[in-house]
Parts: structure tokens; C-alpha cells; sequence
């Protein structure tokens, strides 16, 4: 069986994943779809909008053949770990050959080149890298003007679109780990990323959770496919979610805070500084934002806090064989991909006795979805999440 991966987050599922479904169906001549999901938090730091399942229900009913849950410790890291911790678990998947994934440019060779260039030192990338980091500048604002100084200019575009960013990611972690499976970039339609309008059929995924968090559905549902609108009313809040990260890094001792994942540079003196002195998250979040600690990143931070997910295990979790817990799959192909990931070099995960299979580390990983799981129920005020894989 020939299968093409997605790593994603459908925060919310929309029209251009959708579109996204369609092509890979039509031009990937794979004969499976497996997506790799956030859980219920998501790169941005952020509580999703819907719970794991209820979006990965709604990823099956959009095209999906199967959604597999990306670990706590990688969905909520930074794209370099977010990506490669989902090429991993893909890699493990027997007939993996594709690797799919939405961009601005969808010019596959470009991918490669900045992949190669940003892992090699033959143009002295990593000097130029490390340079402009330590001018004060974010990472993605210091990999893409490292690429302009070694005067590759197209790759420096690439790389000014977030989209393209965990592109060019993928492709590094396809080259890190010798994978043999290849990127299928698919232009994007519609909005741009960090568009936060309304449009007609193609808004981005941030315009349509705050028009569903502000209650104009109507609004949003030109954006979704109808199964996705019918869940509007479940919308968590994440009002509740951001006192907790708030109360998390009020509570954190600096040292506690520098053991988390991008929390460096004295970042960790910021948070707690600036936590103390404010009680309203928002207001926390603008304040300690700058050029060089950008929103996502803190964000991240506060998240992995909260779960107490520390560098350290996340280092371990890229090391050795986690897991793939099966969040939904398409009924009438069940059988036949529970069959081929039965074969994977990770273990199954579809009932509670799987977890017997777990490594140590994997074990650690899988309480922290778990406590994932039980904090969302907390916040969105629903009752604990059923661990068990949905038919759809």
C-alpha cells in the first residue's frame, strides 16, 4: 500500500484542507491518506478549538483515511521538532512515500534547496544563522536573512510564509532521518495564514476561530464544510485555559521555566517578571513579545509549562519508537490500514490494553496526552475524553 502523510492540525477543519484532501486523492497516486494531528494543543501554544477527536472525525468526513494523534511533546514544540517528531511516526509506517502539505509556493525543488542549505555548512549557513540570532532577531526572521546572505535569494523568499517555513522543515526531517519518501507540496488557496478576515469560501483558520469564538457563525460557515459548522456550538473557549497558563508561569520558578523547550536567552526571567505584574493573559502575551521572542514561541512555552513537558523528555521522544494512536479512521478501509499499522516499527495505540507495548519514554509522552486530554475536558467543560479510536 502506497500512503502519502499529512502532519496537520485542522484547527479548524476548513474549505482549503479540504481542497488539500482532493488533490492529494487525485495527483499523489497513493493509494491512503494518513494524517498525522495535533492533539488538543497546538503549535501556537494554543487550546484547539474542538477536542482531538471531534476534529479528526471531521478530517475523516473531509477525506482523510486515517488521523493519527502527533504527541504532546512534539505538537507544542517549535516547527523544526513539531515536523520532524511527524515525519518520525510516518517514517514508521510501512508504504510511506509522500509527504503532503499546503504552501505558497509549491515548487518542490525550492524545498529541497533550502533544506540542504539550511542543514549544511558548506555556504557557512549555520555561522550566518547563529550570527543574526545573536543580534536579537527571532529565529525564522534570522534563518531567512542567513539564506540572503549566502545569496540564495529564492530560498529566502520561500521562507518568509509560514506554510513554506514547516515545508522546508519536513524536508529537513525527510533528510535528517534518510527517509525515501518525498514532499508533495499542493499550492495553497484562498487567505494568507495570518489573515484575519472573513472571506467568502477561503479564510484562514485563525479568522474562523475568532469568528466562532465571537459567535458569527454565519460568518464562519461559508469557510467549513457543513459537518464541521454543525459543531460550532461545541466550540471550546479558551478563556479558562489562558488563566491556567497565566497561573502556570506565576507559580514557575525561573529555573523551572528554563527547562522547557526555546525558554532561553533569558526568556525565563521575562516570564516570570512580567507574570507577576500582570493578571490579564492577553495583556501578559503583548508585553513580553518582541522581534526576538515572537507570540508563538511564548505561547509554547506557557503550554509545555502547564503539562509539564520539559526539553529533556522531548529530546528523549525524538530518540526512540513512541507510539500511533489511531484517533479516526474511514470505516469501509478500517481493516486493511489497521492491518498495515499493526506492521509499523511504532506501537499500535486503539485501546487501553495497547499501552502495555509503551517503552518508557513513550509511556511518559502518553501521560502527558492523557493530562492533555484532562485539561481540555477542564476548559471546555466537557466530560473526560473517551481514549478509544472513532469509526467514521
Amino acid at each position: 500500500m502506497k500512503i502519502c502523510g499529512i502532519i496537520c492540525e485542522y484547527n479548524p477543519f476548513h474549505n482549503g484542507h479540504a481542497y488539500l484532501l482532493q488533490n492529494v486523492r487525485k495527483e499523489s497516486g497513493c493509494d491512503a491518506i494518513v494524517c498525522i494531528m495535533s492533539g488538543n494543543f497546538t503549535q501556537r501554544g494554543e487550546a484547539a478549538i474542538f477536542d482531538k477527536y471531534t476534529r479528526a472525525i471531521h478530517a475523516v468526513k473531509g477525506g482523510a483515511d486515517i488521523v493519527l494523534e502527533l504527541p504532546s511533546v512534539f505538537a507544542i514544540s517549535p516547527a523544526e521538532i513539531f515536523a520532524f517528531g511527524g515525519v518520525r511516526l510516518l517514517n514508521s509506517i510501512p508504504g510511506f512515500e509522500k509527504l503532503a502539505f499546503g504552501c505558497e509556493i509549491a515548487d518542490k525543488q525550492l524545498f529541497v534547496s533550502a533544506a540542504e542549505l539550511s542543514l549544511h555548512e558548506e555556504h557557512g549557513f549555520k555561522t550566518i544563522l547563529r550570527k543574526h540570532l545573536k543580534s536579537g532577531k527571532s529565529l525564522p526572521r534570522a534563518k531567512l536573512e542567513a539564506l540572503s546572505e549566502i545569496g540564495a535569494e529564492k530560498e529566502a523568499e520561500l521562507m518568509r510564509k509560514p506554510n513554506n517555513i514547516l515545508g522546508v522543515e519536513y524536508q529537513k526531517a525527510l533528510l535528517r532521518t534518510q527517509s525515501s519518501a518525498q514532499i508533495f507540496p499542493i499550492r495553497r488557496e484562498g487567505a494568507d495564514f495570518t489573515d484575519t478576515g472573513i472571506h467568502k469560501n477561503f479564510s484562514s483558520a485563525t479568522a474562523i476561530r475568532n469568528a466562532v469564538r465571537s459567535g458569527k457563525f454565519r460568518a464562519a460557515k461559508k469557510n467549513v464544510p457543513p459537518f464541521v459548522a454543525d459543531d460550532f456550538d461545541f466550540a471550546a473557549n479558551d478563556i479558562i485555559f489562558k488563566k491556567i497558563a497565566l497561573f502556570s508561569a506565576l507559580t514557575s520558578s525561573t529555573d523551572r521555566l528554563r527547562k522547557i523547550t526555546d525558554c532561553s536567552e533569558g526568556l525565563e526571567n521575562r516570564i516570570y517578571a512580567l507574570a507577576k505584574v500582570n493578571s490579564d493573559f492577553d495583556q501578559f502575551i503583548s508585553k513580553a513579545t518582541t522581534k526576538r521572542y515572537i507570540t508563538s514561541r511564548i505561547q509554547r512555552i506557557l503550554t509545555a509549562s502547564v503539562l509539564g513537558i520539559e526539553s529533556e523528555l522531548v529530546q528523549r521522544c525524538l530518540r526512540v519508537p513512541l507510539y500511533l494512536r489511531v484517533l479516526a479512521t474511514k470505516k469501509e478501509c478500517t481493516d486493511m490500514l489497521l492491518s498495515t499499522l499493526k506492521n509499523a516499527d511504532f506501537p499500535l495505540l486503539t485501546r487501553r490494553s495497547d499501552l502495555s507495548k509503551l517503552n518508557k519514554t513513550a509511556a511518559e509522552a502518553n501521560e502527558k496526552d492523557v493530562l492533555a486530554a484532562d485539561i481540555y475536558s477542564l476548559i471546555s467543560g466537557t466530560p473526560p475524553i473517551d481514549e478509544r479510536m472513532r469509526i467514521v
